[in-house]
């Protein structure tokens, strides 16, 4: 039998961006809202996340507006050692339980259906049951899976491997119980980096460890992106040397040159140009560590694993059935496309400032309250491209400078943005020490370059667009 239920809004996804989105329609509405997600907790991704996972980004900037997530507090240990902390996998899944369950549903007006999939159409059915829903929709559908977060645990190769190899996901790294005749990492991105970094944690010897990396990446000095105080004068001025950097540059290639001497930018081999970025972040004490592992493969991407050999797009490399071959090929977010955000009876969050998911989720939600018309809505609301390209951090970063622009000249939406804890810096910037000249310079310093930075990106898009 059918259950026939009704809300304001149903959201499709309980992991980070609906989580945030949620909150938002608690905090700033009466709406009753229904959350439908295929997992048996909160939090998305973070129930198959591999077990020494931590966010990439201080904990501050993450989870929902409403509540905070750890307590600020400075490492003075480890590979993160004199930077704000990095909530762990369990944490964030801790996090969640209590959002979920001390504020969300003690609102009395969210229900929340684990274990279910979302079939569309308002209907979904329980995977444990038999149980089946059809929801009567009173406002909007929010489609909070779009982005479909890839993880390990659940990724499927696009390589064939033999049945004689060792090959693991990420994810059974810690079950290893003897020592083998190496490790193999595939894959170059974040979960690539960490397990390589968990491997050299566990003092495996860096010449055991062979890293497949069919692209390098530009990575971001996680230094300057900490929301305190204290590193006001790295974050602010890693903002001006962004924007002098592009103002100044002569080409694109000048540009990353520009932005790496800066700063802004880092890279693992100098010796490397990348042509990838996904917006992750490193330590400087992490770019140590992988800078010892000196066995890096850069023959493109893996085509087939044999017992003996490695086959790869531009040549090939001996292995064994004694090595352990360790998955990190998944694309965090595979799904790029962008489509409006707010549509007829339907919202789809996506990013409107780069890196922050969680952040756009919520804002998206503010605006779909305070806001009447779509139109106007996806105004506001521009999507900010997902970057997967080295190129891409261009046009990552007009849309970027768009919106901040667009906000700052509405009033309301000021007032919104300095009170949300997910904003990070724009609070910190309007809450400075005006008295302290290092401030006010590098504030100049990035407002004068701000207008010559979207001129050349702007040019430098047209450059892509005639070369494509």
């Amino acid at each position: 039998m059918v259950k026939k239920l009704e809300t304001d809004y149903l959201i499709a996804g309980s992991g980070a961006m609906g989580m945030a989105f949620a909150d938002i329609l608690v905090t700033e509405s009466d709406a009753s809202i229904i959350i439908v997600d295929r997992y048996p907790n909160p939090g998305g991704h973070w129930n198959v996340a591999y077990p020494f996972v931590t966010l990439h980004q201080p904990s501050a900037f993450y989870g929902v507006s409403s509540t905070e997530l750890g307590n600020r507090r400075v490492d003075n240990s480890g590979l993160n050692k004199g930077l704000q902390e990095l909530a762990t996998g369990a944490e964030v899944m801790t996090y969640y339980d209590k959002v979920m369950k001390n504020y969300l549903l003690e609102s009395g007006r969210v229900q929340y259906f684990p274990m279910c999939e979302y079939l569309g159409d308002g209907k979904f059915k329980s995977l444990i049951t038999d149980d089946e829903y059809e929801v009567t929709i009173k406002k909007k559908l929010v489609d909070a899976t779009y982005l479909k977060t890839s993880v390990p645990s659940t990724h499927t190769p696009s390589f064939t491997i033999a049945p004689e190899s060792k090959f693991i996901p990420l994810n059974d790294l810690p079950k290893i119980k003897s020592s083998p005749e190496g490790y193999v990492v595939i894959g170059g991105g974040k979960t690539g980096i960490d397990a390589c970094l968990w491997l050299l944690e566990q003092n495996v010897n860096p010449d055991k460890i062979t890293w497949i990396v069919s692209r390098d990446a530009w990575l971001i000095d996680r230094r300057n992106t900490q929301p305190s105080m204290e590193f006001f004068k790295d974050f602010m001025g890693t903002q001006a040397a962004q924007f002098e950097s592009v103002a100044q540059s002569s080409s694109i290639d000048d540009m990353f040159d520009r932005l790496e001497r800066s700063g802004v930018l880092v890279r693992i081999d100098t010796k490397v140009k990348p042509k990838m970025f996904h917006g992750a972040t490193i330590s400087q004490l992490e770019l140590e560590e992988l800078r010892k592992i000196k066995n890096v493969v850069r023959k493109g991407r893996v085509s087939r694993i044999e017992k003996d050999k490695i086959i790869l797009a531009e040549g090939e490399i001996p292995t064994s059935t004694e090595t352990v071959h360790v998955d990190c090929s998944a694309s965090a977010i595979p799904n790029l496309e962008m489509k409006p955000i707010f549509e007829k009876g339907m919202i789809t969050p996506q990013t409107v400032r780069s890196y922050q998911p969680v952040f756009s989720a919520a804002f998206i939600a503010h605006i779909e309250l305070a806001y009447e018309e779509d139109d106007k809505k996806n105004e506001i609301c521009q999507v900010v491209p997902l970057p997967n390209h080295d190129t891409d951090w261009i046009r990552m970063l007009v849309v970027f400078m768009q919106n901040q622009f667009n906000w700052s000249q509405d009033k309301d939406l000021r007032k919104w943005l300095y009170n949300n804890r997910l904003e990070g810096f724009g609070k910190l910037v309007a809450d400075r020490d005006r008295d302290n000249p290092e401030y006010e310079e590098l504030l100049k310093r990035m407002r004068d370059s701000s207008f010559p930075a979207v001129i050349k990106l702007q040019e430098y898009i047209v450059q892509l667009d005639s070369s494509e």
